[in-house]
């Protein structure tokens, strides 16, 4: 039996801190957004959520553009560009003097972001071997699901302790480093068909077809998903379990690294279907546990449970949409995907506050765990059947 291909090299390890850094930017930000729009400029509930919420929509408005391009100005050289821009960004939050100014910032910046991202997410597919990009992909997705935990927690323990600007200091010395990281690596350039020479528009230049699928069921996730992003805090305060809630995504985190050599490798060696299916289930179970907790430790077990579903679901979609698609369109494979994504964690909010009234917290995890089983159907129809085919 021959050695396997390495995985962990100096490119893999650098591009996975770039983009780490960068997503845990993003989660600081967010959290403290509409607190300092209130706090500094007085604005209203619906522009503070504004505030937080416009950087999403610029993200998954470049998104497409960052796919189709990226071949052309090559993967790190586009890399490079988006961190100098998040950085530039980042900068501009120091002299902000109105509301409508801070808008256009972070709408610039989620463009930032989404060229960046969009970079990192390539970069890895690329420098991942073949026979590996299950697990590669797992570790890499990991960067991602990190910062999930410590961003929030790390911009609220800034934001509660020192002064207004403080997180933005930190947030530039971040971009900093990711820029550097950046400069360090060394990127395959594949030869391949390039679709910006090409004249007239065409929807492929811009989204990869095959993604399309996986991504309806990613946008559902993440609009599940965003049910606690936004709202597990105001849950956590209404049952008397805020001590509790502030560990949840540490317990997130911790399980799904605990986890991912085992399923990375279970993906590479059994097949997607052999992940995906109790991913699925896992998820379901841990926001059915989440909707009936009572205690802190029920409250910890549904964090460690939905960290395993979700954070494997998550990684192992991307992995199945790459997987899918010729090489050299990988770029449009990885902005596809997150424009789906992205979409579902960004109208969540907006379609829950509907439901929410009707339902309360218990009923709308309740809810919540009802769709994501449901949803074992929706994966066989686009993509189940056919992996047990491709087996």
């Amino acid at each position: 039996m021959g050695r396997k291909p390495a995985l962990w090299t100096k490119d893999f390890i650098l591009v996975s801190v770039s983009n780490f850094l960068l997503f845990i930017s993003f989660y600081m930000l967010m959290v403290i957004m509409a607190v300092y729009s209130v706090e500094h400029f007085h604005a209203s509930e619906s522009e503070a959520g504004f505030a937080a919420s416009i950087f999403v929509l610029g993200a998954v408005l470049v998104r497409p553009i960052a796919g189709k391009i990226i071949n052309a100005v090559g993967k790190k050289k586009l890399l490079v560009i988006g961190l100098a821009f998040f950085l530039g960004m980042t900068l501009l939050y120091f002299p902000i003097q109105n509301l409508s100014l801070l808008f256009l910032i972070r709408f610039i910046h989620g463009f930032a972001f989404g060229i960046s991202t969009t970079a990192t997410g390539t970069i890895a597919a690329e420098i991942i071997p073949n026979s590996r990009r299950g697990e590669g992909m797992g570790y890499f997705s990991t960067s991602m699901n990190l910062a999930m935990a410590i961003g929030p927690f790390l911009g609220l323990m800034i934001n509660q302790y020192f002064q207004g600007t403080t997180i933005f200091a930190v947030t530039s010395i971040f971009a900093v480093i990711a820029l550097v990281t950046a400069l360090l690596l060394r990127v395959p350039e594949l030869a391949g068909r390039n679709a910006v020479t090409e004249k007239g528009f065409r929807i492929t230049d811009y989204f990869e077809k095959t993604t399309v699928p996986i991504g309806i069921l990613m946008a559902l996730m993440g609009l599940v998903y965003s049910s606690i992003l936004t709202y597990l805090s105001t849950y956590a305060i209404e049952i008397n379990l805020v001590d509790a809630a502030s560990f949840f995504f540490v317990m997130y985190a911790v399980f799904l690294l605990l986890s991912r050599p085992i399923t990375g490798r279970m993906f590479d060696v059994k097949g997607e279907n052999a992940v995906i299916y109790p991913s699925i289930l896992l998820f379901g179970i841990g926001l059915w546990i989440l909707s009936q907790s009572t205690l802190g430790i029920t409250l910890l077990i549904a964090g460690a449970v939905i960290g395993v579903g979700f954070g494997t679901l998550q990684s192992s979609a991307q992995t199945i949409a790459i997987n899918q698609a010729p090489r050299h369109r990988v770029g449009l494979v990885t902005a596809t995907y997150f424009v789906f994504f992205d979409f579902g964690v960004g109208v969540g909010p907006l379609i829950l506050g509907y439901i929410l009234p009707i339902t309360g917290f218990r009923g709308l995890y309740v809810t919540m765990a009802i769709i994501v089983f449901s949803s074992v159907f929706i994966y066989y129809f686009v993509h189940g059947k056919k992996g047990r085919r491709d087996r």
